[in-house]
């Protein structure tokens, strides 16, 4: 069985997963009692969340909002059809890479023929998702995982390789280095609600150290 979110705009951290991570681990109850609720921004549908979480590899948010804006205004709608029927030159002229451009280009191609079932994700798993989507060329596991989270809004979702979601480990328990056993050990405290815990090591990421003292 795996958790999932309905198909909207937003990940909330609900009243039910903020009580259980609280009873799960003090610590980030401690921390969730201080700043309370978090509403992040999440994709509005499955396709155009791929396409926003290749753009956005390796470069800041900014950027990867200013080269969205431009694709939105260039082809007004943000579909298999219309990726498919722009040529990777065009689309590296928004502002991406060409690697980048290519790898849009393909996923879009291939969605718009069958090669690629992207409903079909729904049924699946966690891993299985996430190993449906690394099929995919320019996506890596932390790639996947956040298309997962915020396009997907899978409910378990703590990616050992996102560098903040660390950083809010080591600023929250008071780390030096976060290895994998560690790591797994507080995501299956997390669970069934790690994507909610992930929201606040991003926030624990953003306070300084001396904020844990």
């Amino acid at each position: 069985m795996h958790y999932a979110w309905a198909m909207t705009s937003t990940i909330k951290s609900t009243t039910e997963a903020m009580h259980h991570l609280s009873e799960a681990d003090p610590v980030l109850g401690s921390f969730i009692a201080d700043i309370g609720p978090i509403t992040r921004s999440a994709d509005e549908d499955l396709f155009s969340s791929v396409v926003r979480h290749i753009i956005g590899q390796q470069i800041s948010i900014a950027a990867q909002a200013t080269i969205w804006q431009r694709m939105n205004d260039e082809l007004h709608q943000i579909n298999a059809a219309t990726l498919s029927s722009t040529s990777v030159e065009a689309l590296q002229k928004l502002g991406m890479t060409f690697r980048k451009a290519h790898y849009i280009h393909e996923y879009a191609s291939s969605v718009n023929d069958g090669r690629f079932d992207l409903e079909a994700l729904a049924a699946m798993d966690d891993e299985q998702a996430i190993a449906a989507l690394m099929s995919l060329k320019g996506i890596g596991r932390w790639t996947a995982e956040m298309i997962l989270l915020f396009g997907m809004k899978r409910a378990d979702i703590v990616s050992f390789g996102d560098l903040a979601i660390i950083r809010g480990m080591k600023h929250l328990y008071g780390l030096e280095e976060v290895d994998r056993p560690l790591f797994e050990r507080y995501r299956s405290r997390y669970s069934p609600y790690g994507s909610v815990a992930s929201l606040y090591l991003w926030a624990a990421s953003k306070k300084d150290r001396s904020y844990f003292s």
